[in-house]
């Protein structure tokens, strides 16, 4: 598996600068977000995203897989329509990116779930958008993974398989964060059960007793069980890790990750 790094935790970080840090410290994939007051532009032309698909492939670093937002993210489970549509418009731009990029995957974070309604209406929204999305990602061979965050929703590897087999489609799965599920639950036991309903990883690390994020390898998560497990799913794609840090620590925690993915 290839190892690699999200944007998310890089800031403003521009991709000549992300490109950079790749190369310095050995990471072969990346995970480009593209948002609205950064060189990696929501709107950005078909040309532009080639001349970014171009510095990707000249660096030699795999864009694993895209995020995309506009400045109003929505809530694809808000009882808000508007919210609901506004949510939608940026997972169909994602997979209009990912495909002219030809990535293969976006992340989704679905939102949070709200005090009104009920969750039957949040699961009901949700599945209904993702299912009306299936024939655009299949179209641009995207798949769209939903992550599992700290949203008060989807809090168990039965409830994920029951949502990704709702939905009814290869082009939706479940974006697997190790970390985030473990205030409650087994990231191994996830992956049991989601098997190829995975479409990529982001790796984390938790400390149960201090119920704290850290660094890789310095928690709690059974690290050679994770990867013997994503091995059996039949999971080969990237690994993306989600941890912050300056230059320094980046370098270091690709090395923790060569670490990992070699048990």
């Amino acid at each position: 598996m290839k190892i690699g790094v999200t944007q998310i935790i890089l800031g403003d970080r521009s991709l000549d600068a992300t490109l950079d840090l790749c190369q310095r410290a050995g990471y072969e994939a990346v995970e480009l977000t593209f948002g609205v007051d950064k060189d990696l532009h929501v709107d950005m032309s078909d040309g532009d995203l080639g001349q970014v698909a171009d510095k990707c492939k000249t660096a030699g670093v795999e864009v694993a897989s895209v995020i995309a937002h506009y400045a109003e993210r929505g809530n694809l489970m808000s009882r808000d329509s508007s919210q609901r549509d506004q949510a939608v418009k940026g997972v169909r731009r994602a997979v209009a990116i990912a495909g002219t990029l030809g990535v293969d995957g976006v992340l989704l974070h679905p939102g949070q779930l709200t005090v009104e309604g009920t969750y039957q209406q949040a699961w009901d929204d949700l599945r209904d958008a993702l299912r009306d999305l299936t024939a655009e990602a299949g179209d641009q061979g995207v798949r769209i993974g939903v992550e599992n965050v700290w949203n008060k929703f989807i809090l168990s590897p039965r409830e994920a398989v029951q949502f990704v087999d709702e939905v009814g489609s290869d082009w939706v799965g479940i974006y697997l964060d190790t970390a985030n599920m473990m205030a409650y639950g087994f990231p191994e036991q996830w992956i049991r059960a989601l098997g190829p309903r995975i479409t990529k990883v982001h790796f984390k690390d938790f400390a149960r007793r201090q119920h704290s994020f850290v660094n890789l390898l310095d928690g709690d998560t059974d690290w050679p069980t994770i990867m013997s497990e994503l091995r059996a799913a039949g999971y080969d794609g990237s690994v993306i890790h989600e941890v912050g840090g300056d230059d320094a620590a980046q370098i270091e925690i690709a090395e923790r990750m060569r670490k990992i993915v070699a048990m």
